[in-house]
C-alpha cells in the first residue's frame, strides 16, 4: 500500500559534537517523518520550491519540467518506493500525448529529483509501507526549518 506524503521541511544532520552535516528533506506519511538526505544543490531546489520563489535561471528541475511539457508530457505522481541498503529509491509516473493515443512513462529517479519536480507541478508523492516501515520515525524526532 502506498502514502500520500507531504514534505514537512528542510533539515540538517548534526554530528555527535554539534556540527552540521548532510541536508535532509523530511517528509510526512502515515503519522510518521521521513528524512531523506541530500545534496546542498537538492536543498537549494526544494527549498525554492517549497517558497514559491523561482530562481534567477531555471534550475534543472524546472527545465525537465519545462521540456517534458513541450513534448506534450505531465507528470502524475513521483512513488518513494524502495530501499537498497540505505539508498531510497523512487520513479517518477508520467504521461505523454501524442497522435491521440494516451502514453503512460516510468522514469527511474533520485527521491531528491522527484520530489523537487513534485513540488514545482504540484502532484502527489507517494510513499509505500515497506519504506515507512523500515525508515520511518516518530514526527518529533526531527526539527525542521
Amino acid at each position: 500500500m502506498t502514502h500520500e506524503a507531504t514534505v514537512s521541511g528542510l533539515g540538517v544532520s548534526v554530528d555527535d559534537e554539534g556540527g552540521e552535516g548532510a541536508p535532509a528533506v523530511i517528509l510526512r506519511a502515515r503519522e510518521q517523518a521521513l528524512p531523506i538526505f541530500i545534496s546542498t544543490d537538492q536543498a537549494k531546489s526544494i527549498s525554492h520550491a517549497l517558497d514559491g520563489r523561482p530562481f534567477e535561471r531555471p534550475l534543472t528541475h524546472d527545465l525537465f519540467v519545462e521540456m517534458l511539457t513541450e513534448f506534450g508530457g505531465a507528470i502524475d505522481r513521483v512513488r518513494i518506493d524502495d530501499l537498497s541498503g540505505n539508498t531510497f529509491l523512487a520513479k517518477i509516473d508520467a504521461e505523454r500525448y501524442g497522435g491521440g493515443e494516451r502514453r503512460k512513462l516510468t522514469f527511474d529517479a533520485r527521491p531528491s529529483d522527484a520530489i523537487a519536480v513534485a513540488l514545482r507541478v504540484e502532484c502527489p508523492i507517494l510513499v509505500g509501507d515497506d519504506v515507512l516501515d523500515e525508515a520511518g520515525r516518530p514526527p518529533d524526532a526531527f526539527e525542521t526549518r
